[in-house]
């Protein structure tokens, strides 16, 4: 039932939902006035009712968050779910999610982007450089010996998209991003000691920096999701992969190698991986104002860090697995790190050409990058994290 009632003294019409219209009714027959023009005390009167009956009408509106990990994953037990209880809490209800992890609405994991750009889902939580070359600005954060600690640089990543990334988003309201913590090397068969171990090795790696840094180590990098590593090196199609610890245990890869490399924890990372958390920008457009308010409060530069933190603290909880089952963890020299960090070095000016050509200026984004890590490294240093 729907309807629309004249109000005396009152130019528009104004349309009441069934709820709103029923306690109309009921006033106005308190009143003895049902046909009959209000006055404006009246009104006043029963705007000021109307105001205080609680909106049990009110519209709930679910968002459909679709990403490729497993729902025991921390990306959605610590990060999403989260999120979406905020919004929740927040909003009186009126907000709610339903989450589908492992790509159960299809596709795969480079057309996630687009499923939320074209509004097939409401959101998604994706690597960007899955889609490799749309979004060069954020890759910064993958280059080689960037990054010391997840949070420090998911916070620097949401500031540096704020000023130097926001072109590339077009029909896309980016509600985070984050890296993952320091990725390392596992192997089958073949124990990583020093770079010339690496020769010719088919390794797997996330994304188009990732792949070039393998390559200039001397590896044969191949390009693959995360969710198709296991089945990769049962089959014999790579040797060996590039990964955190975090996401392990969870897709079982720990069984499936027996080989750990790491750099020494004084360095800087080997590789990260940027995330991005990405809502359909006209979907995100049609929710009510207070509803806009909500969903940016719990977004943004605080859950970045968020997500940023549960990465730094997942680390030994990601490795346990691999120590029980007694595989071989090796610490990569100095020397041979520094050999790596030299060998990789090219990346970053590479990186810097790259957005030069395409009208940016790439030293300035670059060291700007560096600058936002390092101002959030020193202020997790100072609160003593």
């Amino acid at each position: 039932m729907s309807g629309a009632v004249t109000l005396h003294g009152l130019s528009q019409r104004a349309t009441l939902n069934p709820f709103t219209l029923d306690v109309t009714m009921i006033l106005l027959d308190n009143f003895s006035l049902r046909g009959r023009p209000l006055t404006l005390a009246v009104l006043v009167a029963a705007a000021t009712l109307l105001a205080s009956v609680p909106s049990v009408m009110a519209q709930e509106i679910t968002l459909r968050i679709h990403h490729f990990l497993p729902a025991g994953g921390i990306q959605q037990t610590k990060m999403l779910q989260p999120w979406c209880d905020q919004i929740g809490k927040q909003s009186n209800g009126r907000l709610k999610c339903q989450i589908f992890p492992s790509m159960q609405l299809g596709g795969t994991p480079a057309q996630l982007i687009d499923q939320a750009r074209d509004g097939v889902v409401d959101a998604v939580f994706i690597l960007p450089g899955y889609t490799a070359g749309r979004f060069p600005a954020m890759e910064v954060f993958e280059l080689p010996f960037m990054n010391r600690s997840a949070e420090s640089a998911s916070k620097a990543a949401w500031e540096f998209y704020l000023k130097h990334g926001q072109k590339e988003w077009a029909g896309l309201k980016p509600l985070a991003f984050a890296t993952h913590d320091n990725g390392f090397i596992h192997t089958r068969d073949k124990p990583i000691r020093q770079i010339s171990d690496l020769k010719g090795m088919r390794m797997r790696a996330p994304t188009r920096l990732t792949n070039k840094l393998l390559a200039s180590l001397g590896a044969s990098p191949v390009g693959m999701p995360v969710n198709s590593v296991g089945d990769a090196i049962n089959k014999g199609v790579i040797d060996g992969f590039m990964l955190p610890w975090e996401v392990m245990p969870g897709l079982k890869l720990h069984e499936m190698v027996r080989f750990h490399t790491e750099t020494p924890a004084d360095r800087p990372a080997l590789y990260t991986a940027v995330f991005v958390f990405a809502m359909n920008q006209k979907r995100y457009e049609s929710l009510p104002a207070d509803l806009r308010q909500i969903v940016d409060q719990a977004s943004g530069l605080g859950l970045s860090g968020l997500m940023g933190r549960v990465w730094d603290e997942s680390q030994n909880e990601g490795r346990a697995p691999a120590i029980s089952r007694g595989n071989t963890i090796i610490r990569l020299s100095q020397t041979e790190t520094d050999k790596m960090q030299t060998l990789s070095a090219a990346l970053a000016q590479e990186w810097v050409a790259q957005m030069n050509k395409a009208g940016a200026n790439g030293q300035q984004m670059l060291d700007d990058a560096r600058q936002l890590i390092r101002r959030h490294d020193q202020t997790r240093t100072r609160k003593g994290q």
